[in-house]
């Protein structure tokens, strides 16, 4: 997927305009968020499980080399092949040469963000092999040739009159009338259209949630099935998976799947969860002839080591996206390439550079409320913070922006005259807004007024107003 991420801030306009898109992401408040509040209730030790997979995580990339190199030797036990891929253009070519070699027409993909990332639908259709997307979702999507907007769920930014329209202007093959007014008749629609095509493909390309060194297999978490159909009925089974996925043990991924699911539907486990271990033995009755795992690098080892090598415990489950304020504002295509939200807004930097991403750690609140929803508790208002400052270190953004920046450090830096000055301005603006009780428009903060009014101040500052509480609790007054 090509980036567009350097135009964020048109993306974002754009966005904002669109009243549709708007109704979409209102939904997203009202779904998964709450039942991840409900999953969690039903889970005292969720809170001790997120502590675990954590230090999982943080062990496994302490001693990425080892645990790879073990992975690699178990899949070959297993009758499969790894390959190694520094990067997108290898990835793609080396899934190229596999379906060369099995003079593969058609490939049947599962969803998987690493596909998106390396844009292999677009090299595979340059080189005359049809990619077709099973994912309910991404099915939508690659027939309106979009990209995903989301994480888990890749159409979120779609209602459902637009789906039916996407059906009817290709599927021209069905009756011009039938109904698609209910969310079961578009389902059942896509279900024929893809049925076939799970049998006829010569490829079956997934990604993974995680690779277990353990036994050499991968794991799949989806709602539909259609991973487990792409994953054996088809000659060649390919896995396109990112270095850091790995995980020493079976129960090491139990431990991650118990809260995988839970943080990203509020489900206790997916519908469908899946451990692939090398081709067709023997006496299987089904499963795939080849088994390729491809091992892609582009750009995480070179966050190993660096205050970003947290974001790797990363394992995709959408929760810092569903609670984000700017991205249920924006939705995910405003951030211009294939990840999104908070997570998007600190890996795309380290993974392309922050020449072309230097909006995205400007993209956020700073609230705080991805790392409290985060399941591996990455620090991710800290990481947005260290790539602001390294914006900053190498002169990015306005000359105004920066001023800016140097006046308020030095204000924080000194208490005494920052009480002074706030207090000073927050009577002001007291007094100037004393009538409409009101702002629409100020200086600086026109942004701001443009979508809301900015509320007159009342009561002084919250310093202020702090100090006088806590003088009272103490039966003792400094303020008048």
């Amino acid at each position: 997927m090509e980036a567009t991420t350097f135009r964020f801030k048109a993306n974002a306009r754009q966005a904002l305009a669109n009243d549709t898109l708007r109704d979409a992401l209102a939904l997203l408040s009202k779904g998964f968020p709450a039942k991840r509040l409900q999953a969690m209730a039903r889970m005292p030790e969720f809170e001790a499980l997120r502590d675990e997979a954590r230090d999982i995580k943080n062990h496994v990339l302490a001693n990425l080399d080892h645990y790879l190199e073990r992975f690699e030797s178990r899949v070959t036990e297993q009758g499969g092949h790894v390959h190694w891929c520094r990067d997108a253009t290898e990835a793609r070519q080396t899934i190229l040469d596999i379906c060369r070699h099995t003079d593969a027409k058609t490939v049947t993909k599962s969803k998987s963000m690493i596909g998106e990332e390396i844009a292999i639908n677009d090299f595979l259709e340059e080189n005359g092999i049809t990619p077709i997307e099973t994912d309910l979702g991404e099915y939508i999507i690659q027939l309106r040739q979009e990209p995903p907007s989301h994480i888990i769920a890749p159409a979120i930014h779609l209602k459902q009159h637009q789906v039916a329209e996407t059906f009817r202007d290709n599927h021209a093959e069905l009756h011009a009338d039938r109904s698609l007014d209910e969310p079961r008749a578009l389902l059942d629609e896509a279900r024929s259209e893809l049925r076939q095509k799970f049998f006829d493909a010569d490829v079956g390309l997934t990604g993974a949630n995680m690779l277990v060194v353990e036994t050499g297999s991968t794991v799949l978490v989806t709602n539909e099935g259609n991973a487990e159909l792409t994953c054996t009925l088809p000659r060649v089974h390919i896995v396109i998976a990112s270095l850091e996925k790995i995980v020493p043990t079976l129960e090491d991924a139990t431990t991650i799947l118990r809260v995988l699911a839970r943080s990203a539907t509020g489900q206790e486990m997916s519908v469908y969860t899946s451990f692939c271990t090398g081709p067709k033995r023997a006496n299987d009755l089904d499963g795939p002839d080849q088994y390729h795992v491809l091992l892609l690098d582009n750009g995480r080892t070179q966050l190993l080591g660096t205050e970003f090598q947290e974001m790797l415990r990363c394992i995709r489950c959408g929760a810092c996206l569903n609670h984000c304020p700017v991205y249920k504002a924006v939705g995910g295509h405003a951030y211009g390439w294939v990840y999104s939200g908070p997570m998007g807004a600190v890996l795309i930097p380290g993974l392309i550079g922050l020449d072309q991403t230097a909006d995205l750690p400007k993209a956020s609140t700073l609230c705080g409320h991805c790392e409290s929803v985060c399941p591996m508790r990455i620090p991710l208002p800290r990481m947005l913070r260290a790539w602001r400052r390294q914006l900053f270190d190498l002169r990015r953004g306005s000359k105004t922006v920066r001023f800016g920046l140097r006046a308020w450090t030095m204000l924080a830096t000194r208490p005494g005259l920052y009480r002074v000055l706030t207090g000073i301005t927050v009577a002001m603006l007291a007094w100037l807004g004393r009538s409409r009780g009101a702002f629409r428009s100020l200086p600086l903060a026109g942004s701001w007024s443009k979508a809301r009014d900015l509320p007159a101040p009342e009561g002084g500052t919250f310093v202020a107003q702090w100090q006088r509480k806590k003088d009272h609790d103490h039966g003792t007054r400094r303020y008048p």
